[in-house]
């Protein structure tokens, strides 16, 4: 049926009216938007296009204690191009000038820029990069380049900047020093980097981006809304020469040993102070680096180098004193159905208790300690208790192993616990945790707390400063001290260490060669040995302590400690005494030879007088008579050596000018 002209136009008002009504609900959606919601829409597009972003700040130096750096954060910039910015009459106008200015300084032609920069505009890439890694000084002369001096948005300057860790020393002592966890940026967790995090890390900084294509951003301003504050920088008690030395001592004998891995510590006796701590372990290349905190981490049977605190023990409870003679028999011993060794075929016999320290006999050591305390086992393990051995230094950098001493209830302890310990098995300490004994012994019983770090400083002004800390001011009795340290001198003259001595230097410490993973099923086919020295030098008024431990060497070139461990420490202690040579006092400097005074006094009283006759020079010695001689004129010639036992011209004849005369000595 057709349609009449008023359905027509109920449909064109119906029409009609829908969209009035549809243009009132957009009118109220667009007041909502601008007058009601607005504000919430606004900060959320702002939200979805312009952000601060973190700019991290540069953390504080790490100081050797000479001032050498150990560790700086150096900035590094990347400079980009937003190509869409621009306008093309500035684009043309600059292009070829910057071109040619980046082919001077990057080195390829200007033509390849060009061509770069065409095909950015082109494809409208607004993150285009043109250099990266940049320092400073290049950044500053890029950024100044023609186009990119005017700015980000009249010459679509980026620049991104970013924080890089550097070690100026290299790989020396970089596992102490510390690095930034892989995968988490800005993140520190071991060495002085993690300790003393709280100082270095400093304060982040914000600025301001804005989001272009391809969900990139880029700053908004060339300044940062917020600078980041630098961290505080750290001095430490690390020597770079003695951490030269030590690191290059060590790697030398690792790889003549072809050993799994090594480490070794050296600390200032008065102080604690720790002047050099290398790490080294090999890799499956057979090279060497900085793998793990072994001098600090890494606890294992010590061997015979605790055989010191267990005789100690023993002469501190009257057990026995360095006189007291123990049966060594023929270097086999039975010990509750255990047999124990001693490393010398057919044994020592029956020598003194501090004979059997220096020559390390395990049956000697165990002997004592067993006959000593089996009725109470407590009494020995309170005894090393009080040595500080059985709980950790409590040092600030993170991962320090934990001693393990057992006591009777002990899942470790067993009858043959005490004979055991006595020669360092059955117990587990750190490198350090021994170094640190030993270093009380050297210091005459005084133990030092061991401190890497002497102040915090901000602008070259020190905030925090880190003192000596007295752990224990007297491990044991002047006496016990004293008798330990002749037996650690004698060790090296005329013990296991006599290898080590030198006339030229003293040296006090001792040896060790341990068993390790002598619980696995392969043992018997391939032993592994820890070798190890730990002493100090000079023997009498120590300056340094010292720990060598090498783990692992091949048994084919040697694993005792004396022959692994003790070159390392040797070659420590007389590369430092070579840089700090001792003072050679003359004894009697004004005392005169009685000879010597006697020619003198001959010659002075011949000297003084006036002479107009040849004088009489028997018996005087030949340069005195030769000197007195030609002070008168004349030509002396001299056959032999000695004193004047005749002269050609005879005394009494009249002196003339040039006339010669002829001394005979004898």
């Amino acid at each position: 049926m057709p349609l009449t002209e008023k359905n027509i136009l109920n449909r064109l008002y119906f029409v009609a009216g829908s969209m009035f009504l549809f243009a009132i609900i957009i009118a109220i959606k667009i007041i909502n938007i601008q007058f009601i919601d607005g504000e919430k829409y606004r900060e959320l597009a702002k939200k979805n296009t312009i952000k601060n972003w973190v700019i991290p700040s540069s953390r504080g130096n790490v100081y050797a204690d000479d001032g050498s750096l150990l560790a700086t954060s150096v900035p590094k910039y990347e400079i980009r191009f937003d190509a869409v910015t621009v306008s093309s009459e500035t684009f043309k106008k600059y292009l070829p000038k910057l071109a040619y200015e980046l082919s001077k300084m990057f080195g390829k032609s200007a033509s390849y820029y060009q061509a770069k920069f065409k095909k950015a505009r082109t494809n409208k890439n607004r993150y285009m990069l043109v250099a990266k890694n940049l320092g400073y000084s290049d950044y500053i002369k890029v950024k100044n380049f023609p186009l990119l001096k005017l700015g980000p948005y009249k010459g679509g300057l980026i620049v991104e900047q970013i924080t890089v860790r550097e070690h100026p020393i290299g790989k020396i002592a970089e596992r102490l020093v510390g690095n930034e966890v892989k995968g988490k940026p800005g993140t520190y967790e071991v060495g002085f980097e993690g300790a003393y995090n709280q100082y270095l890390k400093g304060k982040s900084g914000h600025r301001l981006k804005q989001k272009i294509a391809k969900g990139q951003w880029k700053p908004v301003f060339d300044e940062n809304e917020v600078e980041p504050l630098d961290g505080y920088d750290i001095i430490t008690t690390i020597n770079v020469n003695i951490q030269d030395i030590a690191h290059h001592a060590l790697l030398k004998q690792l790889e003549i040993y072809n050993a799994e891995h090594g480490c070794v510590i050296v600390m200032e006796v008065a102080t604690g102070e720790i002047k050099a701590v290398a790490n080294l372990g090999r890799t499956s290349k057979g090279t060497y680096y900085e793998k793990q905190n072994y001098a600090v981490g890494e606890s294992h049977e010590p061997g015979s180098t605790f055989k010191v605190p267990a005789l100690m023990a023993a002469l501190e409870d009257k057990i026995v004193d360095t006189s007291t003679v123990v049966d060594t028999k023929k270097g086999v011993k039975t010990f509750y159905r255990r047999k124990i060794y001693d490393s010398h075929h057919g044994g020592f016999g029956k020598i003194s208790a501090a004979r059997a320290l220096e020559v390390s006999s395990n049956i000697g050591l165990a002997t004592i300690i067993d006959e000593g305390y089996n009725d109470n086992p407590q009494k020995f393990i309170n005894r090393i208790k009080s040595f500080n051995l059985n709980k950790p230094i409590g040092i600030a950098i993170k991962g320090e192993g934990h001693p393990m001493i057992p006591e009777p209830g002990h899942s470790k302890w067993s009858k043959n616990a005490l004979p055991s310990m006595a020669y360092g098995y059955n117990l587990r300490l750190t490198p350090l945790q021994m170094l640190n004994f030993y270093n009380a012994i050297a210091n005459d019983g005084v133990m030092v707390k061991p401190r890497f770090i002497r102040e915090v400083r901000a602008w070259n002004q020190p905030i925090v400063t880190f003192d000596n800390e007295i752990t224990n001011p007297k491990i044991a009795s002047e006496e016990t001290i004293a008798q330990i340290q002749d037996i650690l001198k004698n060790i090296v003259i005329r013990g296991t260490g006599k290898k080590l001595y030198s006339p030229y230097f003293s040296m006090a410490g001792k040896t060790g060669t341990a068993q390790t993973e002598y619980w696995e099923k392969d043992w018997d086919e391939n032993k592994r040995y820890i070798s190890s020295f730990v002493g100090y030098f000079p023997a009498e008024n120590p300056k340094y302590s010292c720990i060598v431990v090498i783990h692992k060497p091949d048994l084919s070139v040697g694993y005792y400690g004396a022959d692994v461990s003790g070159p390392v420490f040797k070659r420590i202690a007389q590369k430092i005494y070579t840089d700090s040579p001792l003072i050679a006092e003359v004894e009697n400097i004004n005392e005169v030879e009685e000879t010597i005074f006697s020619d003198y006094q001959k010659y002075f009283y011949k000297s003084q007088k006036d002479y107009s006759k040849i004088p009489n020079v028997l018996g005087m010695a030949g340069m005195d008579a030769v000197s007195l001689l030609e002070n008168l004129g004349l030509q002396v010639k001299v056959i032999g050596n000695g004193t004047v036992s005749k002269q050609s011209v005879n005394s009494g004849e009249k002196i003339e000018k040039g006339k010669q005369i002829t001394l005979f000595l004898s």
